[in-house]
């Protein structure tokens, strides 16, 4: 049977997706890209290889995108993460809309139509509205991002003006030497996230809104998501592979 792999190496984590023909998504891989792309690119291949997946064989497709596409010496093709994510969207979702990925160093909104990337904005000058700039600041309370989530479910809105991660961070540890509840904190860093993506979001197309990517599963995001823009985000687990099957995609589009 001849299978398509996309592998997506970002800059935190790693994805992979294998299909057939058909329409379902056969198996996932998710692991962290660590500090070399080389030796994730390897370590993929060892774990496909455990799931009788042969990236050497004639009838496996490789496509990579991501970060550290260029990593993978085995890929038959490399694709832009922008075109990876439109496609993995547009096949999840619907062909028409505004696609919201939220990555761990930059956030990306891609405009579809017909099932393509018409228009796209990045936000990659910095962590700030980024998966990165939630760790940080999770760390700097030290607790989960989960956690972050919870507790600014349960908080009052605390404002954190600055537009830089390191001088948002010395803004935290200030209400913290002030006493400022933690839950309080939090919901300022997740409404300073929200705020951020959905300034970038607004120059889409506009609803339906879809979000791919590292935050598609905490809900909390989500829901303040669709309050600022008005309208429904929507998203599924599978979503975080978006940049993944996309390639995935992309290969089958291209070898089949």
């Amino acid at each position: 049977m001849t299978h398509f792999i996309g592998i997506d190496i970002g800059s935190t984590a790693t994805k992979v997706v294998v299909i057939d023909r058909g329409p379902e998504i056969e198996r996932s891989l998710l692991l962290p890209t660590g500090f070399s792309s080389v030796e994730t690119a390897n370590k993929v291949r060892e774990m496909l290889l455990d799931y009788g997946y042969d990236v050497e064989n004639g009838d496996t497709y490789v496509v990579a995108t991501g970060y550290g596409r260029v990593a993978v010496p085995y890929a038959d093709k490399t694709v832009t993460e922008i075109t990876c994510h439109g496609l993995g969207a547009a096949s999840l979702f619907q062909d028409k809309g505004t696609v919201i990925d939220v990555g761990g160093q930059d956030t990306k909104v891609i405009v579809l139509e017909n099932g393509r990337v018409v228009k796209f904005l990045m936000n990659d000058k910095c962590a700030a509205g980024t998966g990165r700039f939630l760790e940080v600041m999770s760390d700097r309370l030290g607790i989960t991002q989960d956690e972050l989530s919870e507790l600014a479910s349960r908080g009052r809105e605390t404002k954190i003006s600055s537009m830089c991660t390191v001088f948002a961070e010395s803004e935290v540890i200030s209400l913290v030497g002030r006493n400022e509840p933690r839950e309080n904190i939090a919901n300022g860093v997740i409404e300073s996230v929200v705020n951020r993506v959905c300034s970038l979001a607004q120059q889409g197309a506009g609803a339906p809104y879809f979000l791919t990517g590292g935050l598609c599963e905490n809900g909390y995001i989500v829901d303040r998501l669709s309050q600022h823009l008005g309208s429904r985000v929507t998203t599924c687990p599978q979503a975080r592979y978006a940049g993944a099957l996309g390639a995935a995609i992309k290969a089958r589009e291209q070898f089949s």
